[in-house]
């Protein structure tokens, strides 16, 4: 699939352009292949390109994919980066090595109690909708903090920062909030001795990933721009 190897090269000159730019190393920003309604053959080919990260929305299609790819298991990492139902949870337990997702304390309380004692603790992220609208999941920014500090006492979890999908057309404006917002409660969590690995700011996606970059961004989520279009979810 040269395509697809072009496609990770471009995306990467992205990234280091928009690095030096903000002054930023690197190795500070990780990227996240949004691999969601795209095939395992795909999956296969970025992984052979050097891609590790995976993130998908809908938890039936993406264990599909996780046990079709379980020869290579141990060296990728999957994330759940779709909003998550409570009927749902178990699932992702046992087979995500993060949720991006986490909005609401029993979420993470379900999370926690069903996540296998032989895994390691899940990696999580709280969302925030910090844009404000009634159509996307996400605590409200107001209540980011006190999420945090609740979900940071779950043993089987690790809380590891925030996510955001900020409103297009607003990019910039929300991607700045989200900033100051990640860095106000990691000074808290870090003055009250909670969530020592609190160290990701999960923003940024294939149309403003440069501005993500320069907003401080430690993940992007980047599918169109590796995958290419994606085809309807039936």
């Amino acid at each position: 699939m040269e395509y697809l190897k072009n496609n990770i090269l471009g995306v990467e000159q992205r990234i280091q352009n928009a690095c030096i730019t903000a002054g930023r190393n690197r190795n500070d920003v990780a990227l996240l292949a949004v691999s969601k309604l795209h095939s395992v053959d795909k999956i296969n080919a970025a992984f052979r390109e050097g891609l590790t990260r995976f993130g998908e929305n809908y938890i039936q299609e993406a264990i599909d994919k996780i046990i079709h790819l379980d020869s290579i298991r141990g060296q990728i990492e999957w994330h759940l980066i779709g909003p998550l139902q409570s009927n749902k949870t178990r699932l992702a337990a046992e087979h995500f090595d993060w949720v991006q997702t986490v909005d609401r304390l029993k979420i993470a309380q379900r999370l926690s109690e069903q996540r296998p004692q032989k895994l390691a603790p899940l990696n999580v992220c709280i969302q925030v909708n910090i844009s404000g609208e009634g159509t996307k999941s996400g605590v409200a920014p107001e209540q980011a903090f006190n999420l945090c500090k609740e979900v940071s006492l779950l043993p089987r979890l690790c809380l590891r920062g925030l996510m955001a999908i900020p409103e297009p057309g607003k990019d910039t404006l929300s991607l700045g909030d989200m900033q100051g917002l990640f860095k106000v409660i990691q000074t808290q969590l870090l003055a009250q001795n909670s969530a020592p690995q609190f160290d990701t700011l999960s923003i940024g996606m294939s149309d403003d990933l440069e501005d993500a970059i320069q907003a401080g961004s430690t993940m992007i989520r980047v599918g169109t721009a590796i995958f290419g279009s994606r085809i309807t979810k039936p």
